[in-house]
């Protein structure tokens, strides 16, 4: 894994009007590497996505990719680049066909044998969109439509993906499914992730590093099976409290003597 960040953030402010929503955040993202951001409802996690892509200015601050300052740069341009943002919510195309959106995401691209090599590795990685090629991406379930969001971005070759909340409103089982592909193209294809995500346990369970946001700004920082270990984010994020743990040990311990 390179010690030098393929995206790395410093100092950023953002705003919503007035309201300062990115409180002079800093972070790092290295090649190769699964990093999620952890935080509630309000944190600013989205409008620091959205901030990194260029679908908003930043009002101080500096972003590099590959060493390359793209902080005011056209979302369009940032795409080329090779940084690519899967929304929360998904924002596929529902009256174009599952194929149109999943080629959409090469539109910066000229390269056919290429695009089409890529549209091959996308539809291994999520056979479905293949299988639904011709029908309406709307008419697609929540999971596929998650799914044929992801596989969009990907089709843009990115050097680093942004996703925002890919576990929001699925069941815990396509959330496990969807998961257990972002770790395969993490370790089969390279594909360097930042991983917006409230489902804490999931993310850190995927991540190699985590970050955790509060109103704007960076609190803590760690490995992610550190950050899984702290009691603050166990207590806060995760659900277990120091009863609970006592609890989960008696029962552990109790079925251990029957």
């Amino acid at each position: 894994m390179s010690s030098s960040p393929v995206l790395k953030i410093d100092n950023l402010e953002s705003y919503y009007g007035p309201i300062m929503a990115i409180r002079g955040v800093s972070l790092e993202v290295r090649q190769g590497q699964i990093v999620t951001i952890l935080g509630a409802n309000g944190a600013g996690k989205t409008t620091l996505l959205k901030t990194i892509s260029g679908v908003m200015t930043p009002a101080k601050g500096t972003i590099e990719l590959n060493n390359e300052p793209i902080a005011y740069l056209e979302a369009d341009r940032i795409v080329k680049k090779g940084l690519v943002h899967v929304p929360e919510g998904r924002e596929i195309f529902p009256l174009l066909s599952v194929y149109e959106n999943v080629i959409i995401g090469a539109y910066t691209r000229n390269d056919k044998k290429q695009i089409a090599d890529d549209l091959e590795m996308v539809y291994n990685y999520f056979p479905i969109l293949k299988e639904r090629g011709k029908q309406r991406a709307g008419t697609l379930s929540g999971g596929q439509q998650q799914m044929l969001a992801i596989a969009r971005g990907l089709m843009s070759a990115p050097k680093v993906m942004l996703l925002d909340e890919p576990s929001l409103g699925l069941s815990p089982l396509l959330v496990e499914e969807i998961f257990t592909i972002l770790k395969r193209l993490n370790k089969e294809q390279g594909v360097t992730m930042l991983l917006v995500e409230q489902n804490a346990r999931v993310a850190l369970g995927v991540a190699d590093y985590g970050y955790v946001m509060e109103i704007g700004r960076i609190v803590m920082a760690d490995d992610a099976k550190k950050l899984a270990a702290s009691k603050d984010i166990q207590a806060f994020y995760l659900g277990v409290s120091e009863a609970g743990e006592r609890g989960q040990k008696r029962y552990k311990q109790r079925k251990t003597w029957r």
